[in-house]
């Protein structure tokens, strides 16, 4: 897994919330045992028209998001049925992080897709409501507006004429994870050496 510090990139709006699992990744694409080649079909129901030519009237599909790496939507983003293969998904199309409000007691991002989302590298930021949409309405204001996520300063800043930056929390260990880009095992074996000592002085028994 890619170390994640600090990532500058053209920023996409998605103004949906509740964007569920199976709109990232139709079920019809889980049928791979490949972990390769889901980014073209990242939000296929949405993206193409029945005969297959992209559709005009979605988001991602505006020529002023093309090659966009920050991903900013609605709360409950990744909601619905458990699936690695969104995340996946969102990468191989090339989004690097998602910016996402919490409203109330609904959250920026589902559990589970969180956790996923952390495995995979993809890092995502909570920020307030009110951000956020100051963030959509300067996407919309700025073609091709670009904006730098430092994940060791735990800071968006959008690139305008006068910068804004916005602080966003994020949990010690989620970020010691993206950025040292070590995966379960990989946090595992930075324990390498404890795990050694423990098996060396470690005196199994055999009961009968």
């Amino acid at each position: 897994m890619e170390s994640f510090t600090s990532h500058r990139g053209k920023i996409a709006s998605l103004d949906r919330a509740n964007v569920d699992t199976d709109q990232i990744i139709p079920k019809q694409f889980l049928k791979s045992i490949r972990r390769t080649g889901y980014g073209e079909n990242l939000f296929f129901d949405w993206r193409y028209l029945h005969d297959g030519k992209p559709n005009p009237n979605f988001e991602l599909n505006r020529p002023e998001f093309q090659g966009a790496s920050i991903l900013v939507t609605r709360n409950n983003f990744g909601c619905g049925s458990s699936r690695e293969h969104a995340v996946w998904a969102l990468t191989q199309y090339g989004f690097k992080a998602i910016l996402a409000p919490q409203q109330g007691d609904i959250p920026a991002f589902a559990d589970i897709f969180h956790n996923n989302s952390v495995k995979n590298g993809l890092l995502n930021i909570q920020l307030k409501a009110s951000e956020v949409e100051e963030i959509f309405q300067m996407a919309a204001r700025y073609e091709g507006l670009e904006a730098t996520v430092n994940l060791e300063e735990q800071r968006v800043t959008l690139h305008l004429p006068e910068e804004i930056s916005f602080h966003f929390e994020i949990d010690p260990a989620v970020k010691h994870h993206l950025i040292r880009g070590l995966d379960e095992i990989g946090l595992s074996l930075e324990q390498q050496s404890e795990i050694t000592a423990f098996e060396s002085s470690y005196k199994p028994q055999v009961y009968w």
